[in-house]
Order: C-alpha cells, then sequence, then structure tokens
C-alpha cells in the first residue's frame, strides 16, 4: 500500500489472486473501487461517449471477476492486465460499431488503443505526479485536483470553495508550474 492509500502493484496482483482462488468479494470490492474510475475516465479520454464508457468499465471488471485466474504477475501487472482488457473491449465495440454502420457513408474510425509498455509508462508517470503533488501546498493540491481529476471548471471550483476565481485560477497556475519544474528532471 502507498502512502496517499492507493494498493501498490504488489497488493493490486494480490486482490487479484484472492479474487481468482477464493472468489473473495472484499477483495473485488477493493479493485473495483481503484480501477473502475479509473478505467472510466480511460475509456472517455479515448473518445468514447460517458454512458458507453461506464458500460464498457463495468464489462471490464466483470472480466476481472470472470477471469482472475487468467491473471499472471510474471507477465504483466495488475493495471497493465485491467487496462489491456479495457484496452481491448474498446475495440471490439467500435468494431461493432463500424459492422452496424457498414452501409453508411462515414465509418468509423478505429484508433490504435495503447500497448502495454504505453499503458505502464502512463502508470509511472502517473505515480510520478501523485508523489509532486504531495509537495504542494493544500491549497494549490485542492484546486489542482478538483480541476484535473474530477474534470471540474474553475468557476465550479471557485463556487464550491468559496474563493474568487481568480484564486482559483492563481493556484491551479502556480501549482502547474511547480508540478512542471518538479518534474522535468524525470521526463
Amino acid at each position: 500500500m502507498k502512502d496517499d492509500g492507493a494498493p501498490d502493484g504488489d497488493e493490486l496482483a494480490r486482490l487479484i489472486g484472492q479474487v481468482a482462488t477464493d472468489r473473495d468479494r472484499q477483495a473485488y470490492a477493493r479493485l473495483y473501487s481503484y480501477f473502475a474510475p479509473r478505467l472510466n475516465a480511460f475509456l472517455r479520454r479515448s473518445g468514447l461517449p460517458p454512458n458507453t464508457a461506464e458500460e464498457i468499465a463495468q464489462e471490464v471488471m466483470l472480466s476481472v471477476w470472470r477471469k482472475a485466474s487468467y491473471f499472471d504477475p510474471a507477465r504483466a501487472g495488475a493495471a497493465t492486465w485491467i487496462f489491456t482488457i479495457a484496452r481491448n473491449l474498446r475495440i471490439d465495440h467500435l468494431r461493432r460499431l463500424r459492422t452496424a454502420s457498414a452501409g453508411e457513408e462515414e465509418p468509423v474510425e478505429v484508433e490504435t488503443a495503447p500497448s502495454g509498455e504505453t499503458l505502464l509508462l502512463t502508470a509511472e508517470r502517473e505515480a510520478r505526479v501523485r508523489e509532486a503533488l504531495k509537495t504542494l501546498s493544500d491549497e494549490q493540491a485542492t484546486v489542482l485536483r478538483l480541476s484535473f481529476f474530477s474534470e471540474k471548471a474553475h468557476s465550479e471550483i471557485a463556487r464550491e470553495l468559496g474563493l474568487p476565481l481568480g484564486t482559483v485560477k492563481s493556484r491551479v497556475r502556480l501549482a502547474l508550474g511547480r508540478l512542471r519544474v518538479l518534474l522535468e528532471g524525470h521526463s
């Protein structure tokens, strides 16, 4: 377990193992609460509409429950394995759309999904960002989390926190500048 309460790779692999061997519902619940929002965000960033992203994220987590015994920590990390399932289900969904619209003039374009290596690099970059976030003031970290992780508009953050809009924008700008300095040495 990491300092921020998020499970690390070993913990995630252990939880999948518990689901595979014992059908452990608590282990599955922890996996679900950790991965479902990340999968949903990943699928939405890939261009899927929110309701479709939610459905595919649910399908991914159902696959994790059903196929946990297929997970091999020697071949891939837990996050890589789960995001690969998501990528494959996304591609399947886009293929079904393309097949359904074969008679239409404009076919649906299928993007190249990220590779396992790309997903792993993304996970490592996210870990570096989480570490860098810990160095920010509470005020800066709060507005960044609301802005980027919760995808809220600056005006919405200002209302929620009871702050002037200019203050929110300044905190975001200063926090991003600080993160940029901290992360440049790691790129």
